[in-house]
């Protein structure tokens, strides 16, 4: 049987059609499933003192701007891996989705622990987060790397405010965010590492900006 002159001998591909129903798939689960860790939650050397309704309250109300922190680093890591061309950069940017997978799973459950709940407003950070990645990614990847420099800075930063704010007694906490903490410092020693470029100043400032208009919503809905 001949082949028709317009047939092609390769297959029809549909990366981008599969891409995006694959960043579909992870937004819809990084919003709304249930998460599972590939590592155990962190837990305090010692227990910690009974927390009075305030402070359950104020705990429950950082670890859920943590949470939202990790959906948007979620995010922020797949349309970054969907930017790039570089095989080893995107692997690398999956690995860190993973690590910061098991963060989500973490504050949710401390989150149910304290009796609160995750942000009301996920979906729209999810979303902002991937259009922010994207405009990174398509800047080249030495940008991209340094977007994710700057960004885990500031997440360390922030972090670091948290430890300070959570009540004294709430030890189980602290150990999450502790270790929250060193993997975003690790995931900024690993981008640098990459080739990452140093972000101009009005750019760090723009992400400071939007970060506090995140953590500050989040905190409340």
């Amino acid at each position: 049987m001949s082949t028709p002159a317009n047939a092609s001998s390769h297959p029809i591909r549909h990366d981008g059609v599969d891409r995006l129903l694959m960043s579909v798939d992870t937004a819809l689960r990084t919003v709304f499933a249930q998460h599972k860790a590939s590592r155990a939650c962190p837990q305090p050397l010692v227990e910690g003192a009974p927390l009075d309704a305030e402070q359950k309250r104020e705990s429950a109300a950082l670890m859920r701007v943590n949470h939202v922190g990790e959906v948007c680093a979620q995010a922020l890591y797949a349309s970054q891996a969907w930017g790039t061309n570089d095989p080893a950069l995107k692997a690398q940017f999956e690995e860190a989705a993973r690590e910061e997978t098991d963060h989500l799973a973490w504050t949710e459950q401390r989150l149910k622990e304290l009796g609160g709940r995750t942000s009301l407003l996920n979906p729209l950070w999810y979303a902002g987060s991937f259009a922010i990645g994207l405009i990174a990614a398509n800047s080249g990847d030495k940008t991209s790397l340094g977007f994710v420099v700057e960004t885990e800075r500031q997440v360390e930063h922030h972090l670091n405010t948290h430890m300070d704010r959570l009540p004294a007694g709430d030890l189980a906490s602290r150990a999450i965010v502790a270790q929250m903490r060193d993997d975003e410092v690790a995931h900024a020693k690993a981008a640098q590492q990459a080739g990452a470029v140093e972000l101009p100043k009005v750019v760090k400032g723009l992400m400071k900006a939007v970060a506090k208009v995140m953590t500050t919503a989040a905190h409340r809905i």
